[in-house]
């Protein structure tokens, strides 16, 4: 038993990390009040320019690093259509995805076909060899134990530090914070900034450890479910992490059932995970007044100072 086990619940991580690391950039987005809808575009940069790099350059070091600046140089675009020309967030997020996913097809049509050997496992001295556990928790690449350690950071970012507060301040009020003397402008544009890197990296784990090749959009719907899990997480550091985990085992149950034999339709399955996010959204919809008390006030509503 423990033998089928041991590597769906390995399985379970690996699908999670991208959409931890997308949901924990856009939390940090919408808690300066922006809503950016374009998750999906910076993550199918961040995978092939990720996958380019690799290629090469052989250095995974160097593919995260483009990967993160493919994903905040994609957000920096929609930042200065939202915050210099106070365009729509909405459409212009979707503007993103669509950009961002006809870029990566034209920049990676020579590397379709290419295998790339994936980021190498870490074990962890003495920890990796504890029964069970070891090889859970502790024999990962370094981007799954960075995904923990992000969440770690955001928490204690938006929570503990002085720039976090203030960050929330803009979310919940921009024109108090803006009188308060903050440069709201700034403080989203780096909050933007933050999300785009954050899902920059996230493609990056797709390409060069949960799939090493490229494939014309890999990221298959994962940037809409960061979305989803943001909302599903209640703007909540822990619930995200918790959420990322959720769907990721959702996920894979389709690659597992089918391994097992169980007679469900493969097309079924794969709509296992946009049905969960469709029924999430629905079930919190339910209750619009939960929404009102968790979501940033400011979200999606355009800046203009008074003076």
């Amino acid at each position: 038993m423990m033998d089928l086990l041991l590597p769906a619940l390995l399985t379970i991580i690996t699908a999670a990390t991208p959409l931890l690391f997308a949901a924990l950039g856009e939390m940090v987005t919408e808690k300066s009040g922006v809503l950016n809808l374009g998750v999906e575009g910076m993550m199918i940069m961040g995978a092939i320019v990720g996958f380019v790099a690799v290629h090469y350059s052989g250095s995974v070091t160097i593919a995260i690093v483009a990967s993160i600046l493919a994903g905040a140089f994609m957000a920096s675009l929609f930042a200065l259509l939202v915050l210099k020309f106070h365009a729509s967030q909405v459409p212009t997020g979707l503007a993103l995805t669509i950009f961002g996913l006809g870029l990566s097809a034209l920049i990676g049509q020579s590397m379709i076909g290419i295998a790339y050997d994936g980021i190498p496992k870490i074990s962890l001295p003495l920890l990796s060899s504890i029964p069970v556990a070891g090889d859970l928790l502790f024999r990962h690449d370094a981007l799954v134990y960075f995904s923990i350690v992000m969440v770690g950071a955001v928490y204690y970012f938006l929570n503990k530090t002085r720039p976090g507060l203030i960050l929330r301040a803009v979310g919940d009020s921009h024109d108090a914070a803006h009188a308060m003397g903050y440069s709201v402008v700034t403080i989203r544009f780096w909050a933007i900034l933050f999300g785009g890197s954050m899902a920059g990296l996230g493609g990056a784990y797709l390409s060069l450890s949960y799939s090493p090749l490229w494939v014309e959009q890999m990221t298959a719907g994962r940037g809409w479910i960061a979305l989803a899990l943001v909302v599903f997480a209640s703007w909540r550091t822990g619930r995200v992490l918790l959420g990322a985990y959720l769907f990721g085992g959702i996920s894979i149950l389709q690659l597992h059932a089918q391994a097992l034999g169980i007679g469900v339709p493969a097309q079924v399955m794969s709509m296992l995970p946009y049905l969960a996010t469709i029924i999430v959204l629905v079930i919190i919809s339910s209750d619009p007044s939960k929404i009102r008390l968790s979501a940033p006030a400011s979200l999606g509503r355009p800046f203009q100072p008074s003076r």
